[in-house]
């Protein structure tokens, strides 16, 4: 232990650890800053580049948004589920949406054109699908279009395979009627003596 008389080395003071920790702190706000002017300012330029498309939607549509967010990831918003974020790396663009199963990556590229382009076409397809869901057609017209294309890439059945089908068929309703046959066996072998009672009961 030091003694009572020595003096205490001046030289470490609070002051300076609490000065030195306020310059780490700054330090790492200007780097969360530079990040975040840095994503708002490729996001503005997005938004910039898509301004004729935002434009061109009709008045009555109120369900996109259109704006880039403030925070510490600014975000371009399309909509209430899709928006445009940039990557870790500061020049990924990156076109999102939620669905009820996570969210999906619809475009990403390091080039502005690409994501551009999906969020013109995000648009138009969100475009169309009230259009019909307005005319009465409830089903989404991205759906319709796939199921169309799902069915022309699928090659008609031949006589042999619908064939094949009937056999399967008949052969299922034959197993569904063997199942009853033997379970109306099985109960009439369990219940026989009830039955047997009860048929002599009403005997005269």
């Amino acid at each position: 232990m030091k003694d009572a008389g020595e003096k205490i080395d001046q030289s470490r003071k609070l002051s300076d650890a609490i000065r030195d920790v306020k310059n780490a702190f700054a330090d790492r706000d200007d780097v969360v800053v530079d990040m975040r002017e840095a994503h708002r300012m490729r996001l503005d330029l997005l938004a910039a580049e898509l301004a004729p498309v935002f434009a061109d939607v009709p008045a009555d549509i109120d369900s996109f948004d259109f704006v880039v967010s403030s925070g510490l990831q600014p975000r371009l918003w399309i909509d209430a589920v899709s928006h445009v974020a940039m990557g870790r790396d500061r020049r990924t663009y990156r076109f999102l949406k939620d669905t009820r199963i996570g969210r999906v990556v619809l475009a990403e590229s390091t080039e502005m054109k690409p994501v551009a382009d999906a969020v013109t076409r995000y648009v138009a397809e969100r475009i169309v699908e009230r259009q019909r869901m307005m005319e009465g057609g409830v089903e989404p017209a991205l759906a319709g279009i796939r199921r169309a294309e799902v069915a022309e890439a699928e090659p008609p059945l031949t006589s042999s395979q619908r064939g094949r089908g009937w056999s399967a068929f008949l052969s299922g309703l034959g197993l569904i009627a063997a199942g009853a046959l033997v379970g109306l066996a099985v109960s009439a072998a369990l219940f026989w003596d009830r039955v047997a009672a009860l048929v002599l009961s009403w005997r005269p």
